[in-house]
This record gives C-alpha cells, structure tokens and sequence, in this order.
C-alpha cells in the first residue's frame, strides 16, 4: 500500500506552543501503539504548522524528541494521488520494442530516462506511428546512431562477426540486388549491404570496406567470408527474413532517441498544487504528464484520471478547532479527529469526527487521560513532553484555567519522566523569555491566535517571562511591530500579553481602531498609552478572549 494512503498527519495550531507540539507527538505515539496492537497499517505523523519558540525547543531537546517536520499547507498535491502504471525505458530503446511495450501493456506514452533516472524525453505511440509513415532517406540508421544490438533483436538475427555493442555511425543502407561488377559502383565506404547467398557479392561488398552484411534467409556464410571480414572490421549478421522484410524491419531497429520529444516538456512535481496543475492540465490535450521529484528524478506519470481517485491529505488537529488558527488549506484536508480545550470554532467537515473536548487547562492532560483509557504505558520521553506541555499551558498551575486533573495528570507525568516539576519549571520559563537575541516579528509570533466575534476580527499574541525588566524591554518592540501584524493579518485589532509568571499580571498592548476602548470597557480598566494593567490575568484562553468576546458581540 502506498505511504500516503496510511499516513495520517497529527497537527497543531500555527505559531504553535509547546502544548501544540508536545500534543501532537504524544497523541502520535499513542495513535501508533494502537494501530500496532489492533495489527493496522496506518502511520501517524506528528506535524508542526509553524516554527518552535524557544520554550519548545527547550522541551524537545530536554527529552531527547525530534522536531516535527514543516508543513504549511495540506492542500492536495501530486504526491496524494495513485500515479498511473509508467514503464520508464533508456533512449537506446528500439522503436520495435517499444512499440512493443506501449501496445502490451496498453499505455500512451513512455518516458525516456537516463541511468540515474532523469527525464530525457517522451515517446508516444502517435510518435512511433509518424516514424513508421515517413519517409526517410538511406542514412538514417548512421544518424540516429543505431547499435548493433538494435537491429539484431529487430531482425532476430545472429551475429557472426562483430560486437553487438558497436554502432551504425557512418554510410548508408542498400540492398546489393546488382552482380558484383555493378555494385563497386554503388557501395562506399561504412554502407551496410543486405544481400543474400552469393559468395561473389559478398566478397566485392568487404572489399569495398562496407561497414556491415547482412545476410538474408538463413543462409550459410563461407569460412573465407568470415575470415576476411574480421581482418577487414565488417561485421556479419545472419537473418531468417528475405532482404524485403528485412529491410522494412530495419528501421524498427533506430533508438527512440532520434524521435522523442525533448524539448518544451509539461512536467510536474510531488509537492506541486492539484489546484494549481488542473488549468494546465486542462489546456493540453496530452494523456499522461510526468511527474518529477525535487531532485529531478522522474517517479511516475498522472492523468486525470489520477486526480479522480486521488486520497486527501488526512489529518487530526490538537490544540485547536478553529480554522483561522489550522494550517493553510485544511478545508481541503480529510479531518479525522480533533482533540482539544478550547472553546468550540469553525472548522466544517464533510463527515462525522472524533472530536474529543474538554474544560481543562492543556490539551496534553487529555491526551494523558488517553493512555489509560487504552492502557497504554508511557515512556518516559512521552510523559516529559505532556508533563511540560502542562506545566507551559497552565504557567505551573497559576492560570486560572487550570483543574485538579491537569495538577494530578502533571504529577503522574512528572514520576514517569524523572523530573522535579519546581527546577524543571524554572529552567523552561526561563529559556522560553530569553528574548534578547529575537527579532520582535520573532517574539510577536512565538504564540499569536486570531479569533472572530461578531464582525469583527481581531489578533491575540502573548509573551511569558519571569523577568519584568526584560518584558519592559519588550513591550517598547511590540508597540513598534503591531501596527505591521495587524497589516499584514488584515485584522481590526491585534492585542498583546506580556504575561508576569511570578506577580501573575499582564500588560495588554492595544492597536487598531477601538481597540484600547473595547478592552477599557472588558475589564473596566483605563487604557494608559494604549496599555492596560490587568493584575491576575494570566490566561488568554480564559480571562483575556471570553470578556472581549462578550464585548464585542454587544449590540
């Protein structure tokens, strides 16, 4: 069974936390374990949709786990559909034999590749066609550079003097139909001569250095022949064909090489759009395209019929449901599962998920309740991961969204991985806030959500930190980039958190038109600058993104 149509791909949200990660590693792994103990073939995939903020980067290499690989897109691509059969051939091919493959096997066209599998070329039936009606003149077997081993397999001959490797490079073709007198004066240099039995004929066409005999209709050669023509370099070939069919046949013997299409070749690639190879194409009326890989390698052809039949990208979502906030193109996606703790968005799907959603502090904590569900032991590394995961999204337990179940399943998971929640805590904080060396569209987006209420859209990001000073330092930054988010994001406001762990306030930056009055007006507090102090307001899930919604839904 092909990969991509067992491999499921497990993302987060973009701009991803370390509960987005660390979620759709761990549900991965346990996806896994039970497709392996219910015997199934399908693979899960963790996935990231954005790049890892210092924290996540702390956790991941604290635990010893790889980082998900990159996708921002999951928009079908060539790499989703079933390719249709190809048989790619070398351009020495025949057009004998490959006549012979394409009729077969029943196929339009072949492609032409060379010994490391690069696409030369092109050849269709309608091309093979065209070189069996033209009309070609007597040399064209010495400029299409015919091997040997060509017309051998063409005639079914056998070689009686010569190497099959040689090839036909100089003089033309003829048949010797004339007495010996005769022929010196149509025989030159490098000919190939098909004749038949005639002692005479042959001996006159050596000896005017023909290049190759060919002798017709099984006929027997002479051991002088044979030895005079390898002291002469002419090769001998014998056939069972008179010289009439076998001079039909021997233009058979020209590698395709001489009639496939080279140049202006429509070719895609794996990662290439559906939507986006469709009007191309539509405007051509060819049946297969080649398809390509990113080092060039020619991997399969696709028609439409490929684009029928073909499997969407399938995906299970953590840490989120709405699709503001999934990766780009995830209505074209096949949705499978969502877990997550927020409240409820707008991703549509086609048919009935698992979406599993819970009132708890991370998305980790129910994944963790996951395991046992299913009995499930986990692995140190794994339980590391959820543990953090937990201890990031609920600040060590301070945000006001977090619950007696986060607190147990942070402490169970803290036993398996070895580690003492306090220490541990403070040394992933801190790598997290270490923002000295970050460019402030860096900082900006190292957790940036956006949300709908109403008709307004408007943009949330947040920064932690155990440092005042170094969240006053970048509160100067964030005031300067926000005007660019909110350009560049196309919202009506953006807002930002710098979040103090250890006094567990927030400073909330304001941009945008009634931006500062809508949140004055949420928490009841006076916008200063457009600032706001909000003490004991740690979480944007629960305390920041409710009360503006609420205000903003207001008539």
């Amino acid at each position: 069974m092909p990969l991509r149509e067992k491999e499921i791909n497990v993302i987060g949200h973009k701009n991803p936390d370390t509960d987005s990660i660390c979620s759709a590693i761990a549900y991965a792994w346990l996806k896994n374990k039970i497709e392996e103990k219910h015997q199934g073939s399908r693979h899960f995939v963790p996935r990231r949709a954005g790049q890892l903020n210092p924290e996540t980067a702390f956790v991941l290499n604290a635990f010893h786990s790889d980082v998900p690989s990159y996708i921002n897109d999951v928009r079908s691509q060539v790499s989703d559909a079933i390719l249709d059969e190809s048989y790619p051939v070398s351009s020495g091919l025949s057009l004998k034999n490959a006549w012979r493959i394409l009729t077969e096997r029943h196929l339009a066209t072949l492609p032409v590749v060379d010994s490391e599998n690069h696409l030369e070329g092109l050849i269709t039936l309608g091309d093979i066609a065209k070189s069996f009606m033209g009309v070609y003149g007597s040399t064209i077997l010495s400029e299409a550079k015919t091997p040997y081993k060509n017309i051998l397999e063409t005639i079914d001959g056998e070689l009686l003097v010569g190497s099959p490797q040689d090839c036909v490079t100089r003089g033309k073709v003829l048949i010797a139909a004339a007495n010996p007198d005769l022929m010196e004066n149509y025989i030159t240099e490098d000919d190939i001569v098909i004749l038949g039995d005639r002692y005479e004929s042959q001996l006159c066409a050596i000896e005017m250095n023909a290049s190759c005999l060919i002798i017709c209709m099984g006929s027997e050669v002479s051991p002088a022949i044979l030895q005079l023509a390898k002291e002469k370099h002419c090769a001998i070939m014998k056939t069972g064909y008179d010289t009439f069919i076998t001079a039909r046949l021997l233009n058979q013997s020209i590698p395709i090489s001489h009639f496939m299409v080279r140049d202006n070749l429509i070719t895609f690639r794996q990662d290439d759009f559906v939507e986006d190879i469709k009007p191309v194409m539509s405007r051509q009326r060819h049946r297969d395209f080649p398809v390509l890989d990113s080092s060039d390698r020619f991997i399969g052809m696709l028609s439409r019929h490929s684009l029928i039949d073909m499997d969407k990208k399938k995906m299970i979502l953590v840490d989120h449901n709405e699709r503001s906030q999934a990766v780009d193109g995830i209505s074209d996606a096949q949705l499978l599962e969502i877990i997550d703790h927020h409240k409820l968005g707008h991703v549509e799907t086609l048919q009935p998920v698992s979406f599993r959603n819970q009132p708890v502090g991370c998305t980790s904590t129910i994944i963790y309740r996951m395991y046992l569900e299913n009995k499930i032991p986990i692995p140190p590394e794994i339980a590391g991961l959820m543990c953090s995961a937990i201890i990031s999204d609920t600040l060590l337990f301070r945000s006001p969204t977090c619950t007696f179940i986060d607190r147990q399943a942070a402490t169970d998971l803290a036993k398996i991985a070895g580690i003492s929640m306090e220490d541990y805590a403070r040394e992933m904080f801190n790598a997290g806030s270490d923002l000295k060396h970050k460019s402030a569209e860096e900082i900006f987006y190292q957790d940036f959500k956006k949300f709908t209420a109403g008709n307004s859209t408007f943009g949330v990001g947040q920064i932690t930190s155990m440092n005042q000073d170094e969240l006053d330092e970048v509160k100067v930054r964030m005031s300067e980039y926000m005007e660019l988010a909110k350009t560049h994001h196309e919202v009506d406001m953006i807002y930002f958190m710098l979040t103090n762990i250890l006094s567990e306030s927030t400073e909330l930056l304001c941009y945008g038109t009634n931006a500062a009055e809508t949140a004055s007006r949420a928490f009841g507090k006076k916008a200063q600058d457009n600032a706001i102090n909000l003490p004991g307001v740690v979480s944007r899930k629960k305390q920041l993104i409710p009360k503006l919604m609420e205000q903003l839904q207001q008539p």
